[in-house]
């Protein structure tokens, strides 16, 4: 290798970078390691790693991926989004979007551990969706949105009255 391998935090920099500066002078775009591992999973980067906490990924790759025309929307296809954001993205309740849950509409993409003080006892895992899965089920005709769109805080969700899909059959 010309180079020692770069982290996933420091790779997510460079990508940053490539990107330029968002809507906001000063600040540099929104990319996490996350998305450095969605890379990896796409097999856009190499994992270099044996180690399940952290990536290490080889730098004239991450300086490939930067020269890419269509970065912007890959970075923005995996992009994590909680449950909460993901909720404010489709314009619903975050009750309306476990109701998309549970309708199996949605699934996530992965899901981290966030820790509350210094104590595991504090942790709790939180499901992450894919900006592209997020924008792909808005996108769906078949929902009526402006039904759970309409709903006000402490009303029941219209998606209550719904079944999930029946599993299809083994074959």
């Amino acid at each position: 290798m010309p180079s020692p391998p770069i982290s996933g935090g420091a790779a997510a920099d460079r990508i940053a970078d490539a990107l330029g500066p968002p809507n906001v002078i000063v600040e540099r775009a929104n990319v996490t390691s996350v998305v450095v591992r969605r890379f990896i999973g796409r097999k856009l980067l190499t994992e270099l790693s044996a180690n399940p906490d952290g990536s290490l990924v080889q730098p004239g790759q991450v300086a490939e991926v930067c020269r890419r025309e269509d970065l912007a929307e890959l970075v923005a296809a995996d992009t994590p989004l909680g449950p909460k954001q993901a909720a404010a993205r489709i314009g619903v309740r975050r009750a309306d979007f476990d109701w998309m849950l549970r309708l199996k509409w949605i699934h996530p993409a992965e899901s981290i551990e966030v820790r509350f003080g210094t104590s595991r006892a504090g942790a709790v895992d939180v499901a992450l969706y894919t900006t592209q899965a997020v924008d792909a089920l808005a996108a769906r005709t078949d929902i009526d949105w402006e039904q759970p769109r309409s709903v006000k805080k402490g009303q029941r969700s219209p998606l209550a009255l719904l079944r999930p899909a029946p599993a299809a059959a083994p074959s």
